[in-house]
């Protein structure tokens, strides 16, 4: 027989096509890179950043505290009269009215002068009614009952919480990867498995048409195969468009344009034989948990909170100084251009608003002291929660690896005994479900492990160790 060698390879190419396709429109990814790619692009990570970025920003604010204050000011002020000085002169001539009186008592000019001069008054200007002033003014707190170190303290325990709110959300968006990575990991493996149960069901109902002509078996059998085979497509089916689904997700969480290459997941699905004891995880819980972390460091904020109120009692002193850098109308002998001292202020009695303040900090701290407490508890609840999980999975994975073998075992027999007419097409597609069934399973399990795992070591403040579990 002969073969037209361009036919032969047009049909190559016809059949290689969708395969290039395929491969040219898929993106490799392994778990250590999806983290990467999670860190440099994650929008909420991002925000974390920017909310450390303004505590930092806060704790620089409280510092300047430290600093002296300057300010300049200047005004225009018009007087309704002039600043003056008025001394009326009887003050002066009545003495000498007296004393003339007493020499000369008939004399009657030098009196008369006298009272006429007496009856005015001696007029001195001091300022006109137009004032220009540009002053300096400097104020620098040289103790405040020890409020700004307290001050300083809450800066920085400020940044700690913004960034223990940050490691909180890289937590949370581990989580939200592993279970979208390798839910895209189970999703195509899902696929897998169904794409290799149809071809299975498919072979199936070949077989069963062959059988049906040589009268080995009647027709219900052969529809039988006909009909799971249908039902074995639209679980491949169903198992694609969820595959599509999870892959969005995951393309989402990276920052991945929806229209880009899909993702394949290179980092396989992994269980481990043996994990640390259960209080390792607890004690880990009570040191790196995130939330409890916070809740300390609000307390120690409230600590800080109640020393300052309490400073409250105590007197503000600082030195002031002005310096008078221009002035119409004010002479420099009345009021000197330059002005320094020393000063206090002491607030008595206000009203007992400080005594109020110091017992809301008080209430405050406490209520976080118990928010610590419950928080361990319940965390506690969570840690033996997912470890159960964790040993669930590990057992359910050890019971199916045995079920599947028998599962392949059972198939194999099965198919051979139908294709000698010693076996029902029934018993054959029970079978072929069954295995399909554990190999799902066993999957499953091992993914509810992977999700139980990151949820355990995030819950515990150490997620970053996943990938050490992964060997």
């Amino acid at each position: 027989m002969k073969f037209n060698l361009n036919i032969v390879l047009s049909s190559i190419v016809i059949v290689l096509m969708p395969v290039f396709a395929y491969t040219q429109n898929v993106r490799p990814l392994s778990f250590e890179d999806a983290l990467n790619l999670l860190q440099s692009g994650n929008q909420s990570l991002q925000i974390a950043d920017k909310e450390i970025e303004i505590a930092k920003n806060e704790k620089d604010k409280l510092n300047a505290f430290w600093y002296p204050s300057l300010q300049a000011s200047g005004a225009y002020t018009y007087l309704s009269q002039k600043i003056e000085v008025k001394e009326p002169l009887s003050q002066f001539t009545n003495p000498v009215s007296d004393f003339v009186h007493s020499i000369l008592p008939d004399d009657q000019i030098i009196t008369n002068l006298l009272n006429q001069i007496g009856s005015n008054s001696l007029i001195v200007p001091l300022a006109p009614r137009n004032l220009v002033t540009v002053d300096v003014n400097a104020e620098w707190i040289i103790f405040s009952g020890l409020k700004r170190f307290r001050a300083t303290k809450i800066g920085r325990t400020m940044v700690d919480i913004a960034q223990e709110n940050k490691n909180q959300i890289d937590a949370n968006q581990r989580t939200l990867l592993v279970e979208a990575y390798y839910g895209l990991k189970l999703a195509q493996q899902v696929v897998k498995v169904r794409m290799e149960t149809y071809s299975a069901f498919k072979k199936h109902y070949e077989n069963a048409l062959k059988l049906e002509a040589t009268g080995m078996i009647d027709k219900a059998g052969r529809l039988l195969a006909q009909v799971n085979m249908d039902e074995a497509k639209r679980e491949l089916e169903a198992a694609e468009k969820n595959e599509s689904v999870v892959q969005n997700s995951l393309k989402t969480i990276l920052n991945i344009e929806s229209n880009d290459a899909n993702i394949i997941p290179t980092s396989h699905l992994f269980i481990n034989e043996s994990l640390p004891s259960k209080y390792e995880f607890i004690e880990t819980l009570n040191t790196n948990n995130y939330l409890i972390n916070q809740l300390n460091l609000q307390e120690q904020i409230a600590k800080e909170q109640t020393k300052i109120d309490q400073a409250g009692y105590m007197p503000n002193i600082a030195f002031f100084g002005k310096q008078t850098l221009y002035s119409h109308g004010i002479q420099s002998n009345l009021i000197p251009r330059l002005v320094i001292g020393v000063g206090f202020t002491w607030n008595l009695f206000d009203g007992l608003e400080r005594e109020k303040r110091i017992r809301q900090s008080k209430l405050t701290r406490q209520t976080l002291l118990l928010g610590q407490e419950k928080a361990k508890d319940d965390f506690a609840v969570g840690v033996d929660n997912f470890y159960s999980q964790l040993e669930k999975s590990l057992d359910n994975v050890a019971a199916l690896n045995t079920t599947i073998e028998l599962s392949e075992e059972l198939v194999r027999i099965r198919k051979k005994a139908f294709l000698e007419g010693m076996a029902t097409s029934l018993e054959v597609i029970d079978a072929e479900t069954l295995l399909a069934k554990v190999r799902i399973a066993k999957l499953a399990a091992y993914y509810e492990y992977e999700v139980a795992l990151i949820n355990l070591l995030a819950i515990c403040g150490i997620p970053e160790k996943f990938s050490s579990y992964n060997y």
